[in-house]
């Protein structure tokens, strides 16, 4: 077996499997303990008995099958497929790379898919062949067998989490809702803390992550090491905000400020850490905190999830009511008018309006706002996106309200493959391992019984969350308008950055490589340069296929 991750509660499974049989134990590992449910129990039975994050190789020998399983919900990633009649499969495309069957042949509708999201989404991957395991499933491969016969095989389902949920929601009143949200966090997070390695976690003194440090401190009889990052750039630093909580909470606090030239100098470091593009320009302080956080302890608790789960998102407060208003009027009014005030080539709020009238429904306005490259087809060469999650509707969750779907799509898709890539690639690169408490899945299980007033109360989001903060930090410190982990990229890009993205975007070196329209690159590029529009999401998503091409491309 091979097995990357961590089993939170393999002390009590371990515990099961003695009760039940006569076990000799040669160590204290959690590998250990699950080859040993395997073994006794079965792949099915094991996997729906784990709570934890992995990625997993089982060779069967009596059935002389290959088990491949990955997490609940995407915390580990898991490659696989065939090239050339042989099965490659493992954590990292790199590890696949070296294989001599591997036939490294660019995707191109995974790169206009790419363009879009600025991720490759699953199930893709910028290889063709290559695919990544949905969260949740599993497959069962005999020798022989080719992908075409090998089914997957889902061992847990978000969509039956969230219709689970919505169909038996609590009935308590807040305070017992709130109660309920506390004891399981609990629950989630003391689990998680047991390590027999230094422990520590990020705290930006946002929300979630400030919930996480003061949950973690209720529990330990010692100062948890928390650890931000900060900007010299005013608009974009929150370090201060953080170090109050950790005032507060009694923590054993870390920082580091960071300037345009130490994007820089991590930035060539970016296309070795991320096997595939990827482009969510917080990577960059999300690798320095994770290099700094390294230096001190080996794993970190992380407050992701927080925004899905419990809608925390802007866009879950403003995108329904303004479809309600938009829809109002008949959609062929709506798409003749956007046709028409397309050709005024308006730019900023403007241009967004006239994309929301042009919708066909709320799902097709959702996709607008996710979106990056509306056509990305336009930019790349024979670049043609195929199906995604949010093209196929035969596997939403039903019953689902306006908020209630983006929060379900957004946990299926920009969770699993962007902050979780995100963070996970950066800290595995420093040889750090995070855990994200909010994605046990009895967490996930309980927000989905939460009632959506619960979740978003007077157009703010989060409400329950915050409720369970402010019982250990004060209101004060934590409300105030959200920055995110991000940096000043725009103007990185107009001014330190604009040499090395000038070199990425030449021309000649486009129409040689062949991927992308240089007029069109070309275009994009001088409008943010000029100060007319600011497309440095789009560019940023460029430059990292760019440099990601230079690094690791055919």
């Amino acid at each position: 077996m091979a097995f990357n991750g961590e089993i939170y509660n393999h002390l009590s499974l371990r515990t099961l499997l003695t009760t039940e049989h006569v076990e000799t134990w040669r160590g204290h590992s959690d590998t250990e303990t699950l080859l040993a449910c395997f073994e006794r129990w079965g792949v099915e039975k094991t996997l729906q008995a784990t709570v934890g994050m992995f990625a997993i190789a089982l060779w069967d020998t009596q059935e002389r099958q290959l088990i491949l399983a990955r997490d609940r919900l995407g915390e580990k990633p898991l490659y696989w497929g065939w090239h050339n009649d042989v099965l490659l499969f493992g954590s990292e495309l790199k590890a696949l790379k070296v294989h001599p069957a591997f036939s490294a042949n660019i995707d191109r509708d995974a790169l206009a898919l790419y363009l879009r999201h600025n991720y490759v989404p699953a199930p893709y991957s910028i290889y063709q062949g290559i695919e990544k395991l949905p969260p949740g499933h599993y497959v069962a491969i005999s020798l022989g067998q080719k992908r075409a016969s090998v089914d997957l095989i889902p061992f847990w389902s978000f969509n039956a989490a969230v219709e689970a949920g919505l169909d038996n929601p609590l009935q308590s009143d807040s305070k017992t809702v709130v109660d309920t949200l506390e004891t399981q966090l609990d629950q989630s997070i003391g689990m998680q803390m047991l390590a027999d390695v230094p422990l520590g976690a990020f705290l930006s003194g946002g929300v979630d992550s400030s919930l996480i440090v003061a949950l973690m401190q209720k529990q330990s009889p010692r100062p948890v090491k928390t650890f931000t990052i900060g900007f010299s750039e005013d608009g974009f630093n929150e370090a201060e905000h953080a170090l109050a909580v950790s005032r507060h909470l009694h923590t054993e606090h870390s920082e580091i400020y960071i300037q345009a030239k130490d994007a820089l100098n991590i930035i060539p470091d970016l296309p070795r850490i991320y096997c595939e593009p990827f482009a969510d320009s917080s990577q960059i302080p999300t690798y320095l905190v994770s290099q700094m956080a390294r230096e001190h302890v080996t794993v970190t608790l992380s407050g992701d999830a927080g925004d899905e789960l419990f809608g925390g998102y802007n866009p879950y407060q403003f995108a329904p009511r303004l479809w309600r208003k938009v829809s109002k009027v008949p959609g062929g009014m709506r798409q003749v008018a956007a046709s028409s005030l397309k050709k005024l080539q308006l730019k900023g709020r403007a241009e967004k309006l006239i994309d929301i009238l042009g919708c066909r429904n709320r799902e097709d306005f959702y996709r607008q706002l996710v979106s990056h490259w509306k056509t990305p087809s336009n930019a790349v060469i024979s670049g043609n996106e195929g199906p995604t999650l949010l093209e196929t509707p035969e596997k939403w969750p039903a019953g689902t309200r306006f908020e209630e779907w983006m929060m379900a799509m957004d946990a299926q898709t920009y969770m699993v493959d962007d902050i979780l890539v995100k963070v996970d690639r950066a800290a595995m690169a420093n040889s750090l391992e995070t855990r994200v408490p909010l994605l046990d899945h009895r967490v996930v299980e309980l927000a989905w019984r939460i009632p959506l007033d619960m979740k978003i109360r007077g157009g703010v989001g989060k409400w329950a969350l915050k409720e369970v903060l402010y019982r250990h930090v004060p209101r004060e410190l934590i409300e105030r308008p959200k920055k995110g982990f991000s940096i000043p990229i725009a103007a990185w890009l107009r001014g330190p950055l604009r040499e090395w993205s000038e070199i990425l975007l030449n021309e000649k070196r486009l129409q040689q490589e062949g991927f992308f329209h240089p007029t069109v690159i070309r275009k994009v590029w001088e409008q943010h340069l000029s100060g007319r529009a600011d497309h440095s999401s789009k560019l940023w998503g460029v430059l990292m296929f760019q440099a990601w091409l230079e690094e690791q491309g055919p």
